[in-house]
């Protein structure tokens, strides 16, 4: 393409995000903008891609059964497998979801498992997202504004359709309710309107064709959880929540939550009401436990990790936290509990005051930190300021468990670091992202085409208006409930 055409398709895809309204809060703020799509595509090749696929289903396989164990027999804790204490000192370990056993056995039905490929061209596992994963909205956006900006590229390549997400989304969570429920409701909860993923979760409600539904839209009797309709009560049976545990249930969490449902838990126990993800899931998502995952895949599976972890130090051990405040300014400080690459130290760009401050954390607690070699982020080219130039990627491949199969959205988001030499992809911190493009084998029939996607997401208004919050105490909660 000549420059003039490069900049004004590139122009013209901002412009679809920004009449659309996909947004994304930045650093923490209350401002929203529109969330950054680059126009060049991630290309990931057939072969490649059955790597990766393989990769995360085992990952996932793995957590799973990771989960079940700790909230039930605990054998892992017996064979010496990790200490138990890793589990128990985790801020998202909750003891309250001992013993629940979920209606098909799935805990983890959506994940998103962050990838890298590091120097060597290796394709590594950076971190392990089984909460309540962002971002599969801009997967479903980005290919819909691609399809629209660049569907002359896009026809002359075999390019695998990402439309299948909402309908998979909508079969996995139909299986997990509660058993003798033939025609199960499905709600999703959002925190609000005010909450950085708002325009996700009205999306993916709109597009799996349930009601989007607010805490307040919602209240339990008998251990059963309602949902107010204009027609009356309707009992739900299926909550997707976008919610951290804390905010979910005041009643076992945080008793000023205004965003959640006071008795879900005990509803969740008495096995009327299937919460997905599960509750207590963010235990597997603790950066410390990480560690522990590919003996876990091995104990587990029997089998050797398909995608290595990226090397990392215990810094609660003694041995390897001498190592890492010796080697501050050549690391990667990463807070355990951390997400959206809040708290993170990259050693090489920090300042004195910044590795100061970390080694006294460190020193404080060293259970709440881990460190990584600089992972030299693969680059893929990008449009800046009307040009190509190298900018660092990571990959997001998000995966549906029904409790039959795991199945992984062909691609995933990609994430880009806008700013020349930056390593933080994260949305939240002022990364941008890519259409991923997985091309299908040449002995596999012709992929199906994104028009259903494109049809579906242009269902969704470009401005939703909901119900104003009740207070600004909850407005307040719906800012600061991150996904």
């Amino acid at each position: 393409m000549a420059a003039g055409d490069l900049e004004a398709r590139a122009a013209a895809l901002m412009s679809t995000f920004t009449d659309r309204g996909v947004t994304f809060n930045v650093d923490g703020g209350v401002d929203e903008r529109p969330f950054p799509l680059d126009m060049v595509p991630r290309i990931l090749p057939a072969g490649e891609w059955s790597l990766l696929e393989a990769g995360v289903r085992q990952r996932v396989r793995t957590l799973e059964a990771f989960l079940d164990d700790v909230y039930g027999a605990g054998q892992c804790f017996d064979d010496g497998v990790l200490p138990r204490r890793v589990v128990t000192s985790s801020p998202h370990f909750h003891r309250a979801a001992h013993g629940i056993t979920p209606a098909n056995g799935v805990r983890i039905h959506v994940s998103g498992i962050d990838l890298v490929r590091d120097d060597t061209g290796e394709f590594r596992i950076l971190e392990d997202n089984v909460r309540v994963p962002s971002g599969v909205s801009y997967v479903i956006e980005n290919r819909r504004a691609m399809s629209r900006v660049l569907g002359d590229l896009m026809a002359r390549h075999r390019v695998r359709s990402v439309s299948e997400y909402p309908s998979r989304l909508l079969m996995a969570l139909r299986a997990a309710a509660p058993p003798d429920v033939s025609d199960p409701t499905v709600v999703v909860l959002t925190p609000g309107a005010y909450n950085s993923a708002y325009f996700e979760h009205s999306l993916v409600a709109r597009l799996m064709g349930v009601e989007l539904v607010e805490g307040r839209d919602l209240h339990c009797r008998g251990n059963r959880v309602f949902m107010r309709t204009t027609t009356g009560e309707q009992q739900v049976h299926v909550v997707y929540r976008r919610i951290d545990d804390d905010y979910l249930d005041p009643l076992h969490g945080r008793p000023d939550s205004v965003v959640g449902c006071a008795g879900l838990m005990n509803a969740i126990r008495a096995g009327t009401v299937t919460v997905a993800n599960a509750v207590g899931n963010g235990v597997a998502d603790d950066k410390l436990l990480y560690t522990y995952v590919p003996e876990l895949t091995k104990y587990y599976l029997g089998e050797d990790p398909i995608l290595r972890n990226v090397d990392t130090y215990r810094v609660e051990d003694p041995e390897d936290r001498t190592q890492v405040l010796d080697r501050l300014n050549e690391l990667v400080l990463k807070p355990t509990d951390g997400s959206g690459g809040y708290g993170i130290v990259i050693g090489p760009a920090a300042t004195k005051r910044q590795l100061d401050r970390v080694r006294q954390a460190i020193s404080t607690h060293p259970r709440g930190w881990i460190a990584q070699p600089v992972v030299q982020l693969s680059t893929v080219p990008t449009v800046v300021d009307g040009r190509l130039a190298r900018r660092h990627v990571d990959l997001r491949p998000f995966a549906v468990n029904d409790g039959r199969d795991v199945w992984v959205l062909p691609g995933g988001l990609t994430r880009v670091a806008l700013p020349e030499g930056s390593l933080i992809v994260n949305s939240s911190q002022g990364g941008g992202s890519k259409d991923t493009w997985v091309l299908a084998a040449d002995h596999e029939p012709q992929p199906e085409t994104d028009a259903a996607a494109t049809s579906w997401a242009a269902q969704v208004p470009a401005s939703v208006s909901p119900l104003a919050p009740h207070s600004e105490q909850q407005q307040q909660q719906q800012q600061q409930v991150r996904c």
